[in-house]
C-alpha cells in the first residue's frame, strides 16, 4: 500500500465548522468605549490615526491559529506500510562441481563456445532468484571441497560469489563428490529449526578423490541428518575433447583465427549410477541433463518438489506530524502579540 498521510482522530476536524460562527461573533461591532479627559492636550501626544484594518487582521490571525490548533489535535501523521516476507522456506546447499571437465563444450549450441560451467552457472543463479524465502548456501569442489557460503537469505551477496567462480580456481585436480556432499550435510545439520534440508549436487564426473567420505557413506550421513539429496549429472554420453584454457581466468586459450590452442585430453562418457544411489538413499531424486533446456527443466522440477511456504507480514509505522501545525499556531500567537504591542498598539 505504500506511504500516505492521514489524521489519527479525523472527527476532531469537525470543530473547524465552528470557526465561521466564531468569526461572526467576534466581528460584530459593539458600542465604542469612552473615557472623559478634562483636556485633549493630555492625550494629544499619544493619539494617532485609528487603524481600521487592525481588528480584521487580528481576527484573521486568531481564526488561522485556532484552525492550526484543531489540526494538531486531530493527530496528523505519515503512515508507512511495509510488507515483510518471513523466512519460512527450506535450507538448501548448492554443491557445485568446478573440476576441469566442466570446460567441455558438448552441451553448447552449435557454433558457440558455451561450456558446461557457463550453462550450469546461469541456470543455478536463476534457481536461486526464484526462491527468495529459502536460506541457500554454496559448496564448490574439485579434488577438495570449499565452503563458499553457509546458508543465507542474502541472495544478492550469494549471486556475487557465483559471479566470482571460474574453472581452474581450485588447483587440486580430481572430483571429490563424497567430501563435498559431506561438507554440505554438516553445514545443514546446524540448522536445527529448518523446515527442510536439501542438497542439490551438480557434477559431470565420477568420484575419484576423497579424504573423509566416499559418495555413498556421505549420502548415508546426509540421510541420518534428515537431508534430502538431489543429484544432477550433466554432459552427453559420448567422448568429447577438453580444450586448453587459462587456469587463472577460466577462459579458453585461442589462436588468432579464433580456434582452440590445443586439447588437454579426451573426456570419457560420465557414469551416474552412484548419483542415482545417493539420491535414492536420502529420499531425493536423480537427474541427467545434456543441454541447457534439460537442465532448466531439472531445476524447475526440484523447485516444484521443494515447495516453500511464504508468510507475508504487514507492518505499519507512524511518523507523528502534530508538531508542525502546533508550532505554526504558536508562531501566529507570538506574531499577534508582537503586533498588538507595537504597530497596532491601542490606548486603553
Amino acid at each position: 500500500m505504500g506511504s500516505y498521510f492521514e489524521f489519527q482522530r479525523p472527527w476532531v476536524l469537525a470543530l473547524l465548522a465552528l470557526l465561521p460562527l466564531y468569526a461572526f461573533v467576534r466581528g460584530r461591532a459593539g458600542k465604542e468605549g469612552a473615557l472623559r479627559f478634562p483636556s485633549v492636550d493630555l492625550v494629544a501626544a499619544v493619539a494617532g490615526k485609528v487603524r481600521v484594518s487592525a481588528g480584521r487582521l487580528f481576527l484573521f490571525l486568531r481564526i488561522v491559529t485556532l484552525a492550526l490548533a484543531i489540526a494538531a489535535l486531530a493527530g496528523p501523521r505519515w503512515v508507512n506500510n511495509e510488507t515483510e516476507t518471513e523466512a519460512s522456506g527450506v535450507d538448501i546447499m548448492m554443491v557445485y562441481d568446478l573440476s576441469w571437465s566442466m570446460m567441455a563444450l558438448d552441451m553448447a549450441p552449435p557454433g558457440t563456445k558455451t561450456t558446461r560451467f557457463d550453462i550450469a552457472q546461469e541456470v543455478i543463479k536463476d534457481f536461486i532468484a526464484r526462491r527468495p524465502s529459502d536460506r541457500i548456501g554454496l559448496v564448490v569442489f574439485s579434488a577438495v571441497p570449499y565452503l563458499v557460503s553457509p546458508t543465507t537469505l542474502n541472495h544478492e551477496w550469494l549471486q556475487e560469489q557465483f559471479d566470482r567462480l571460474h574453472i581452474g580456481m581450485i588447483r587440486e585436480l580430481g572430483t571429490a563428490i563424497g567430501d563435498a556432499v559431506g561438507m554440505a550435510a554438516k553445514n545443514l545439520s546446524r540448522q536445527k529449526e529448518s523446515r527442510g534440508r536439501v542438497i542439490v549436487l551438480l557434477t559431470d564426473g565420477d568420484n575419484n578423490k576423497w579424504e573423509t567420505f566416499e559418495p555413498l557413506p556421505s549420502a548415508m550421513f546426509a540421510r541420518d541428518e534428515k537431508v534430502r539429496i538431489y543429484t544432477i549429472g550433466i554432459g552427453k554420453n559420448s567422448t568429447c575433447p577438453l580444450y586448453d584454457f587459462d587456469r587463472e581466468t577460466g577462459k579458453f586459450n585461442l589462436l588468432l583465427d579464433g580456434s582452440h590452442a590445443g586439447i588437454i585430453t579426451m573426456l570419457s562418457p560420465p557414469n551416474y549410477v552412484v548419483l542415482e544411489k545417493m539420491a535414492r538413499l536420502t529420499g531425493g531424486k536423480s537427474y541427467t541433463a545434456t543441454n541447457r533446456q534439460e537442465l532448466q527443466t531439472v531445476y524447475a522440477d526440484i523447485d516444484r518438489l521443494e515447495k516453500t511456504e511464504r508468510k507475508l507480514k504487514n507492518r505499519r509505522t507512524f511518523t507523528p506530524l502534530y508538531h508542525v501545525p502546533l508550532l505554526a499556531a504558536l508562531a501566529l500567537l507570538v506574531l499577534e502579540g508582537v503586533l498588538a504591542n507595537t504597530r497596532f498598539r491601542r490606548l486603553p
